[in-house]
């Protein structure tokens, strides 16, 4: 690394005091101080020549031999010549000058030199303020000093070169469609001639969609990785001050220094920060987002993508963007970058376990199967979760053991190790865990039981019943909808079986029943009170399900969705519970083993099930 030493004024200063300290030092470090009772005497004995009359201080020669016998204490710098230096502070002494014209010593006068006092008065004040100034200039800036206020209008683009870029097609997985539209963008920044000669040209702009933690980001510098090319990146919010006119500037800065830099790539993470609809909020409208935006789309259509500068972006939130942004000529190429299936879950913890020591009982494609929905950036957490937990047992490897901690943390929160249940609490939540884990295995359309456990965790979480997909779902039909809710209602029908009561355990199931119910009737059209008619929903496209707002057409539309799911709802209890009812022998022989081990696994359940004793 370069680490030159530059010009500072700061530097100058100091090296100057320095100077002065060490020449002051030396020079009255030899040099007796008379007293002035002992110059008058000096004077009277003819022991003094050369006099300097200064206006608070007298110099001048004195023999060696009266300095000895005055100042016996003081060392002189040669005491073998016949003279040597005083000094004497000057006192008011009116005679002095008549007295020195009567011993016929020579004598004058000093014009003192103001240099120093013009430093230590004037020169390292300013200094002060100076430095004072920079340092609150520079906090007010985030370090960036004075020249921050200079350079408000540039870019804030952090920049990676190729060496920079360790990431590759081969370090990404789970989005292969994604991955194979993009391989264009590579070639065409290899080799952009292939594309040029016959007329075509690349997409200006590239624009990544989907949910948060699925590898957009990742994904656009693996293309500059693999492009070898500089990679430009920077957040949507980055544009934006409180000073009207700098996210324009900003945008003109940064393409300019693109086009300088070409080929490379331009990577705008969160563009909804940005680029939101114009006009559609108007009493908060942000006259300095617009300018902004308005300077973005302006140079996209200026700038040519054949001279090697590829813009990319990133949103979970495409709904909201102006459609200027989208339209043929910007973001002309829109690249889905969904959730993985269980096949690409599995490629994606291959990665993530490159480097850590795994157990032999590891099995990567369970740990898939167990994680549905989960993205990239979850499963890494899983990984880096099951390895700390590892390293708190001092274990030397992860074990599967450690991989199903891991999950059950992030799915349903930490272990509760300080809040026990009583016994009669625990007693209910067996039976409450027992009904839905059977009630999977008894209806033909839910998923399998992985794991049923009474140990608290999360928030308000008593106990959980885990269910392992065969298959990821991207359809689902009416009877499958409706057993999984016969599943979510079984804990409070089998709280109804055994003790003929119910308790608060079952709000949340009942939540997830009723706008899975609700989603029946008024979203899928699979209702008989409304048929084959859909209730306007207000959704966004990767928002969970849970968070979706329905709006009803009419006061008699509402009525008439509300009976129909509460009818649905009555259905699928009554079935469950008659269901369960026939299989109490079994209801009872888990929840007995739940309280005795606290956590049954799916294979049990099932032989519990199938005893003939129990049947």
């Amino acid at each position: 690394m370069d680490k030159r030493i530059h010009f500072s004024l700061w530097y100058f200063l100091a090296a100057v005091l320095v100077l002065l300290s060490i020449h002051d030092f030396i020079a009255a470090s030899h040099i007796a101080a008379l007293p002035y009772g002992q110059f008058k005497q000096a004077i009277k004995q003819n022991a003094v020549k050369d006099i300097a009359i200064a206006s608070d201080r007298i110099s001048g020669q004195a023999k060696t031999t009266f300095l000895k016998k005055a100042l016996p204490e003081v060392k002189l710098l040669d005491d073998a010549n016949e003279w040597s230096e005083f000094i004497a502070v000057r006192v008011p002494d009116d005679g002095l000058v008549a007295e020195l014209d009567a011993a016929n010593i020579n004598y004058s006068g000093v014009i003192e030199s103001t240099l120093l006092k013009t430093i230590m008065g004037w020169v390292i004040p300013i200094a002060i303020m100076v430095f004072i100034w920079q340092l609150m200039i520079g906090r007010m800036n985030a370090g960036g000093g004075m020249s921050s206020m200079l350079s408000i209008g540039k870019n804030k683009a952090r920049i990676y070169v190729d060496q920079d870029i360790k990431v590759s097609f081969n370090d990404i997985a789970g989005i292969d469609e994604a991955v194979d539209e993009l391989r264009d963008v590579v070639a065409f920044l290899k080799t952009p001639e292939h594309y040029t000669k016959l007329g075509g040209r690349l997409p200006k702009g590239v624009l990544l969609v989907g949910p948060p933690g699925t590898g957009k980001t990742l994904l656009a510098r693996a293309v500059a990785g693999e492009a070898k090319v500089k990679f430009f990146s920077l957040s949507g919010s980055e544009f934006v001050e409180m000073f009207v006119g700098v996210g324009a500037a900003r945008v003109r800065d940064l393409f300019t220094q693109a086009q300088q830099n070409a080929p490379c790539i331009i990577f705008i993470d969160e563009l909804d920060a940005l680029g939101r609809a114009r006009g559609v909020n108007m009493m908060g409208s942000n006259e300095e987002r617009e300018q902004t935006l308005n300077q973005l789309l302006t140079e996209m259509d200026g700038f040519d993508p054949n001279k090697g500068v590829i813009l990319m972006a990133a949103t979970n939130r495409p709904e909201i963007l102006d459609p200027a942004l989208l339209r043929a000529g910007r973001f002309d190429r829109h690249v889905l970058v969904d959730r993985p299936d269980v096949k690409g879950r599995a490629a994606i913890l291959r990665i993530h376990t490159r480097k850590v020591k795994l157990a032999a009982d590891v099995s990567i494609d369970i740990v898939a199967a167990r994680t549905p929905g989960f993205v990239g950036a979850d499963l890494e957490n899983i990984v880096n979760e099951a390895a700390l937990l590892a390293a708190r047992g001092d274990k030397t490897e992860v074990a599967m053991s450690d991989f199903e901690e891991a999950i059950d943390r992030v799915q349903t929160g930490l272990r509760k190790k300080s809040s026990l249940m009583s016994d009669k609490e625990k007693h209910r939540v067996a039976f409450h865990e027992s009904g839905h884990a059977l009630a999977s295995l008894l209806v033909k359309n839910a998923d399998p039981v992985h794991k049923v456990s009474i140990i608290p965790r999360g928030i308000g979480a008593l106990g959980v019943t885990l269910q392992l997909p065969t298959e990821d779902h991207h359809l689902y039909t009416q009877q499958e909808l409706l057993d999984r809710i016969a599943v979510l209602l079984a804990g409070r029908a089998a709280e109804e079986i055994i003790f003929d009561d119910f308790s608060t355990g079952a709000a949340d199931d009942l939540q997830k029943a009723s706008e899975m119910a609700r989603r029946i009737v008024a979203e899928f059209g699979m209702g008989r009170a409304l048929g084959p008619m859909v209730v306007s929903v207000d959704r966004s496209v990767f928002l969970d399900p849970s968070r979706q707002h329905f709006e009803t057409t009419s006061e008699a539309t509402a009525h008439a969705i509300d009976n129909e799911i509460k009818r649905l709802l009555q259905q699928s209890y009554d079935g469950i519970r008659a269901s369960l009812s026939e299989k109490v022998g079994a209801l009872r022989e888990l929840a007995q083993q739940l309280e005795a081990k606290e956590t049954v696994d799916g294979d049990t359940v099932k032989c519990i099930l199938n005893k003939p004793s129990l049947m």
